[in-house]
């Protein structure tokens, strides 16, 4: 079959940098409107970025790590890239939206393939109130944060702060505190796919909060709402075996 067309894309480190050099003089490297593939070199923030910034390309993407943990990248092997490619198998994730509305009565709007969390942003806890599809579900819940994880993003920040990880096709978002005091230890809660998770600061002046989405971080938070975003489908490549629903289930018994 026909060699693919392949855009590369590295984060600014050496390392990725000489991959990048070496596989694009290898295979060639077109504009990425062009290309049949995407493969990006780097870790999985860069990862991310490249996700985000190709979410309106039909190609897929393609990872090599170059970066330090990987969990969405595959082993950097430079020998037989074409061959992968034919043999990789697709993962398709949808993004969560996160509208937040700040102090000033401005409203910002971001994606987040990983999760979506609001942080304390002051010395004292958040007081954070929780509705799940316009029903209070919680009238005060003090933390140092709060987030609405993916399945794909279960295994990083959620899984630090003790969230479950989630199975990679699962219709099941995780909703997770950081360091709850009130309710002490709270769990946190596994929501349908399709709910509409909304916080509302308690005291913002006092106790300021702010919202982040995948690094893109807004302060002053006094709301903030999040929910699946179905029309945006990142699709991501894998080699045969090691595919996200394979590392989940390795990850939990690390």
């Amino acid at each position: 079959m026909p060699r693919p067309k392949i855009a590369f894309v590295a984060s600014p480190v050496p390392i990725a940098q000489t991959a990048l050099r070496e596989l694009a003089a290898a295979h060639g490297d077109v504009p990425q409107p062009e290309a049949d593939v995407i493969v990006a070199l780097g870790g999985d923030g860069f990862m991310l970025q490249t996700l985000h910034a190709t979410q309106e390309l039909d190609a897929p993407v393609y990872g090599m790590n170059r970066g330090t943990v990987g969990f969405l990248m595959n082993e950097f092997q430079p020998d037989d890239l074409p061959a992968r490619l034919d043999a990789a198998e697709e993962e398709v994730i949808n993004p969560l939206s996160m509208t937040a509305l700040t102090a000033d009565g401005q409203m910002h709007q971001a994606l987040a393939i990983n999760e979506v969390s609001l942080l304390r942003a002051g010395p004292q806890a958040a007081k954070l109130r929780i509705t799940v599809d316009g029903k209070l579900r919680m009238q005060e819940l003090v933390c140092d944060g709060a987030l609405v994880a993916t399945p794909a993003g279960s295994t990083a920040y959620n899984y630090s702060a003790h969230g479950p990880i989630l199975p990679i096709g699962s219709d099941v978002l995780a909703l997770t505190a950081m360091a709850a005091f009130r309710p002490r230890r709270w769990r946190g809660a596994l929501l349908p796919k399709r709910a509409v998770v909304r916080f509302d600061v308690i005291d913002p002046t006092k106790r300021p909060v702010m919202a982040d989405a995948d690094g893109t971080s807004v302060r002053n938070v006094v709301s903030a709402e999040i929910s699946s975003e179905p029309t945006i489908r990142h699709r991501i490549l894998f080699d045969p075996g090691h595919g996200l629903e394979e590392r989940l289930i390795r990850e939990q018994f690390a």
